[in-house]
């Protein structure tokens, strides 16, 4: 069985170099907060960094500590299941068939049978995509 829910996410802008990534992940590690997932890829000469933390509040605050220019939160779904042929085919059918267009999506296998994906939609469809998925 699938399990879907929806997480806050924050975007961080950073020059596109090698080891802004990894500078920032190690900031995160350093003060024990948990993510859900990341994602990075360049956008206009810069790279943006989305972090997906497990608690928004304690990710904040070490940003903050930090000094990062973090843009306000925004929502994004989590997806994890037992792998199987077809599992992202089904959710972008249901999503397709309910009229809901997927921004961006991140699927990966995570072994042991396991399978996760993390998924954006725009603003105004994320209590739409919330019903269609049962987590509404």
């Amino acid at each position: 069985m699938d399990s879907v829910r929806t997480a806050q996410y924050f975007k961080v802008q950073v020059p596109d170099k090698p080891g802004e990534g990894a500078r920032m992940l190690s900031v995160l590690r350093a003060a024990s907060i948990n993510l859900l997932a990341f994602s990075g890829f360049p956008r206009n000469r810069r790279a943006q960094l989305d972090f997906v933390p497990e608690d928004p509040t304690v990710f904040l605050y070490a940003a903050k500590q930090a000094k990062w220019k973090v843009q306000k939160p925004k929502t994004c779904f989590v997806v994890n299941g037992d792998d199987r042929t077809g599992a992202v085919a089904d959710l972008m059918r249901k999503l397709a068939e309910s009229r809901i267009n997927v921004t961006a999506i991140d699927a990966v296998c995570a072994g042991q049978g396991r399978y996760g994906a993390l998924f954006w939609v725009k603003p105004r469809d994320v209590k739409k995509t919330a019903n269609v998925l049962g987590i509404g």
